[in-house]
């Protein structure tokens, strides 16, 4: 079980560094610039976050306790959110300290529950409420949605983002409010002043 755990780690440690660098966030092409700017971040922002982001990644590789497999990161201006199930409070808050080890991290938000999903039905079930909460989000905000970042454990989800127009970040909110199965919203997103 330990060698199918560790296998996965890698693969999504080889999609994750290929998919996050700052060199394939740059190497996109105009489109993707266009929409970076709409989701009320500066490149330059979005290339600090991409670096902090791996570095983390880093750290949880290097831990004896499964931090990259059962913990998410979300960061955004230097804040990390960080979301998922672990085994006990040591484990919670050596992810913390990891994360404080990263140069240029402002901030930690630690949202790690201690618990296990009890089955395979709730990980798909969670699995579905943010597919769900991605899809309609599109919906409601359009190619904005790329400002926010989804992640739900045990029914409750977490919504990071940066946006510039609260109205939309309500209409967002609303919408995902109707998915079956969502117990809880947990609102991490920046208001920018224009």
């Amino acid at each position: 079980m330990k060698a199918v755990s560790n296998l996965i780690g890698c693969i999504m440690v080889l999609f994750f560094i290929n998919a996050c660098t700052p060199a394939s966030i740059l190497g996109t092409g105009a489109g993707s610039a266009m929409v970076i700017a709409e989701g009320d971040r500066s490149m330059g922002s979005v290339i600090d976050d991409a670096t902090i982001k791996v570095n983390v990644a880093a750290k949880f590789i290097n831990s004896e306790d499964n931090l990259f497999v059962d913990i998410s990161t979300t960061v955004l201006n230097g804040r990390v959110l960080l979301t998922g199930l672990v085994d006990n409070q040591e484990i919670r808050i050596d992810a913390v300290r990891r994360v404080w080890e990263v140069e240029g991290v402002q901030e930690v938000i630690n949202e790690i529950q201690i618990g296990n999903r009890a089955t395979l039905k709730e990980y798909a079930n969670d699995l579905w409420i943010n597919t769900q909460a991605k899809g309609l989000a599109a919906k409601a905000v359009g190619l904005r949605i790329v400002a926010y970042n989804f992640e739900t454990i045990q029914g409750k989800v977490y919504i990071a983002g940066i946006t510039s127009r609260p109205e939309q970040l309500e209409d967002l909110i609303n919408a995902v409010k109707t998915i079956k199965g969502v117990k809880e919203i947990v609102n991490y997103v920046i208001i920018k002043e224009n």
